[in-house]
């Protein structure tokens, strides 16, 4: 008889934890009866049929810190009696008030085995010298070691929590983000209404500080090759302010903000090389999607994710590590990239064997494992 799983996040938008979601969720319902709880009515991703979805609430995307902060308990209480209504045994949750609702819940009675992901580097996230940053680092340390396990998705995360957030290392367990290889390729070649003809650079994400588009604007507007543009997809609190960057370096006709996309993969496909400019990640989901695209990749080196996936033995074997926040190291890689044919092939077919290490066939049975432990 299969046991109870609920998965709490807050939406299935299109990041990358919801990424991991919807490949856990078509994954996980072969071995249990799967409950997908959401905060928020966003669905990015398709839901399999026979999971049913509760909603804590739906919240807007736009509440304050402070609402948000006041809900936590009672949307924990709330969980706690979702969680006994249907005789949930293991509850898994993903980001960090999820996680905080799922602790609490734990706190206030919930007999199930708590199990919460942490998707980012904390001391780096909340590293602002601010009320939110303040009061996320205080739940964190708080909380989390009440959890009965902790699933980082890399070592320099599991690292932070333990080393910045006295989390004791036995309840840390590692599980790098999984890809979908066959979906991204097929819709890779779906058909697409966009001139390529330039050498294009591409970049993901949220248009947001902690991401650096302003970096990368700044890095490309230095190339004295004017047949080459630079795409970013992703919305964000930024748009306006990056686009008035652009303008003021007379970049309309090079630099293009093209928002969300529900499939970038046939942007990926053909453009010429992935450029990522974040200033801290946990493990960036675009990076192994434009390694399994064949793109040669330049990524600042930051706090965790890029060097475990492009330089795991320090050798940028598979890809280009530049300084964090330095425009004109990453000018020089994406030069290096544009103007050597020779370095950009290695990249390109060196992509296509790291992609390979993180298809989602065997990632996911260290979830399975995890849960059953």
């Amino acid at each position: 008889m299969k046991k109870n799983l609920s998965i709490l996040i807050y939406s299935l938008g299109s990041g990358g934890a919801e990424r991991v979601v919807s490949l856990l969720l078509e994954f996980l319902k072969e071995y249990f009866n799967v409950t997908l709880v959401l905060m928020n009515n966003t669905i990015h991703y398709e839901v399999p049929k026979n999971i049913q979805v509760f909603y804590l609430e739906e919240s807007s995307i736009y509440e304050s810190g402070i609402l948000k902060l006041l809900k936590i308990p009672f949307l924990a209480y709330r969980y706690r009696k979702l969680c006994t209504q249907y005789n949930i045994d293991t509850s898994l949750s993903f980001m960090n008030r999820p996680n905080y609702i799922n602790v609490i819940a734990k706190l206030l009675g919930n007999k199930c085995h708590t199990i919460i992901s942490e998707r980012a580097m904390p001391s780096l996230q909340y590293g602002y010298n601010n009320f939110q940053s303040k009061i996320n680092k205080i739940l964190i340390k708080s909380l989390y070691p009440e959890a009965d396990k902790i699933i980082a998705n890399s070592y320099g995360n599991a690292e932070d929590l333990e080393r910045n957030f006295s989390i004791q290392k036995s309840l840390l367990h590692v599980i790098q983000n999984p890809i979908d290889l066959t979906m991204i390729q097929q819709n890779a070649l779906e058909p697409i209404n966009f001139n390529f003809n330039p050498y294009t650079y591409i970049t993901i994400g949220r248009l947001d500080e902690g991401k650096n588009h302003a970096m990368l604007i700044h890095a490309f507007a230095k190339l004295a090759n004017k047949s080459t543009q630079l795409l970013i997809i992703g919305d964000g609190l930024l748009k306006e302010p990056l686009q008035k960057q652009i303008d003021s370096l007379n970049l309309q006709n090079r630099v293009f903000l093209l928002g969300k996309k529900t499939n970038p993969y046939k942007y990926l496909q053909r453009s010429d090389c992935f450029v990522f400019g974040s200033n801290h990640e946990g493990f960036p989901n675009v990076v192994l999607e434009a390694l399994a695209t064949n793109l040669p990749v330049i990524s600042t080196n930051c706090p965790s994710g890029p060097q475990e996936i492009l330089a795991p033995t320090n050798k940028n074997e598979y890809g280009i590590l530049t300084p964090v926040n330095n425009s004109n190291e990453m000018y020089q890689a994406m030069q290096l990239l544009l103007t050597d044919n020779n370095k950009a092939n290695y990249y390109k077919n060196q992509a296509r064997i790291r992609a390979k290490d993180f298809d989602k066939t065997e990632i996911l049975q260290h979830y399975l494992k995890v849960i059953n432990e």
